[in-house]
């Protein structure tokens, strides 16, 4: 079977890689001619773990190919994927102007039956946008194709993504005829083989199912941040009651961690999208405007902290910050709560030494020359005021504290994502701020020379 994938983007180039992991044939079709220069020689523009090895691999062996070219891809294609970006307008709608240009540019060049699928996060009635785009070409040249639409919503986690396309929880499919389920049915076989279950439902069905299961992880993340400041504020700790609720079946223990925030490329834009298509149809979204206002509010949770333990006076202070992408394991940093966290402090007059494993590079398009970029998490500490935790990479979760509190000009720590015991932090002499949890006692102290650490 062959498929062709419209956009080489990360939904794109995850599917793309699975799919001739399993012996598809795949033609991944991008109109950014340097990215796909790039990708045919190896370059991939995205940090996802695995994804290169199984690019490169599939590359070889002729399974896995990349063009610019639509109307060349689609011969002899019996499925093609629209895995475009659909960013966000002003007013929070998704924009479709890239899908529908695929379906119209599908309709110029067809020449047999074909099966389109949206692959990108789109609203509810997009699909529909999509065959009559497609119809109105074929109408233009005069000519009797059949083609189908269908849904086929991507449910990847950025860190996790090959995992979970290859293992899935489950595959959503909404379709509307018998011969593009056989299709998918044929097409998803090596997932099926090994148990995974496909969810078959109508089209409008599968687009509200994206919508609703990031709206759903985004309303825990928001309650759970929300309970934290409460637990602040009455002297209750957040990780004895996530510990509590957590083990209630009913509620489970996933994304009931406190934070700063959710961000990313799909919470927010779905969140958004979601109130604006229930807004189209005279329907308020109660509960999603207050998930949406809770985390705008918690991205500000540590800047309001570090402030706060310096008395309201950030001029001049050095604030080292580890970590800068949205979560673990990407260099994405779309709607990351490093975002707000840098601009506030660069507003209050502080400087911003930061560092992080993959995301240095993604962070210079957006901060350029603003804030230090360093080698190594401790370097960012070297005449530093206080340390802020804004990402919970692995390689942060156990330093060397006896550094920590010598490089630091104040024994400051705050744990924008709670990595660390609040007793230990205080045994080891730090000032330790986290989420959820009420400290305010202060100790003081004056770092080192540097050349006496390094003896240590």
């Amino acid at each position: 079977m062959k498929i062709v994938i419209v956009g080489s983007g990360y939904v794109g180039l995850v599917t793309g890689a699975c799919f001739s992991e399993v012996g598809i044939d795949v033609v991944c079709v991008d109109i950014d001619q340097k990215k796909i220069d790039n990708l045919n020689k190896g370059v991939i523009p995205i940090y996802e773990p695995g994804l290169e090895d199984m690019i490169l691999r599939n590359m070889k062996k002729g399974r896995l190919n990349f063009t610019t070219s639509l109307a060349d891809s689609i011969k002899d294609c019996e499925v093609l994927f629209i895995a475009v970006g659909t960013p966000p307008d002003e007013d929070g709608s998704a924009d479709l102007k890239y899908v529908l240009a695929v379906a119209r540019e599908c309709g110029k060049n067809m020449n047999d039956y074909m099966l389109v699928v949206t692959k990108s996060t789109v609203p509810v009635g997009t699909s529909e946008k999509v065959r009559n785009a497609l119809q109105d070409e074929l109408n233009k040249r005069k000519v009797a194709i059949d083609f189908d639409v269908a849904s086929n919503p991507e449910f990847l986690k950025e860190g996790a993504a090959i995992d979970d396309f290859l293992k899935p929880d489950r595959i959503v499919i909404g379709l509307e005829s018998e011969r593009a389920k056989d299709l998918m049915k044929s097409l998803y076989k090596p997932f099926t083989l090994n148990g995974h279950p496909v969810i078959f439902m109508d089209i409008v069905s599968a687009e509200m199912t994206k919508y609703a299961a990031n709206s759903m992880l985004a309303a825990k993340i928001s309650f759970m941040n929300d309970i934290a400041n409460l637990c602040e504020i009455v002297g209750a700790d957040i990780n004895l009651v996530r510990k509590g609720i957590g083990s209630d079946s009913r509620i489970g223990n996933k994304f009931i961690y406190p934070g700063i925030g959710y961000g990313g490329s799909c919470f927010p834009k779905d969140v958004q999208a979601l109130i604006k298509t229930a807004s189209e149809y005279n329907y308020e979204l109660r509960v999603l405007k207050a998930v949406e206002a809770v985390n705008k509010d918690q991205k500000m949770i540590i800047f309001n902290k570090i402030k706060s333990y310096f008395d309201g006076e950030l001029e001049g202070r050095t604030i080292a910050l580890w970590g800068l992408s949205f979560k673990p394991q990407t260099d994405d940093m779309r709607e990351a709560p490093s975002l707000v966290i840098v601009k506030q402090l660069l507003e209050a007059g502080a400087k911003v030494k930061a560092y992080d494993p993959v995301a240095i590079k993604e962070a210079k398009h957006h901060f350029g020359d603003s804030i230090a970029y360093c080698e190594d998490q401790y370097e960012t500490l070297i005449d530093a005021d206080c340390l802020a935790i804004l990402t919970e990479w692995p390689e942060f979760k156990f330093p060397n504290f006896k550094i920590v509190r010598k490089l630091l000009n104040n024994p400051a720590v705050f744990d924008g994502r709670n990595i660390y015991d609040k007793n230990e932090m205080r045994s080891n002499g730090f000032n330790y701020y986290c989420i959820g949890i009420n400290t305010s006692k202060k100790v003081t102290s004056k770092a080192p020379a540097l050349e006496t650490i390094l003896k240590d």
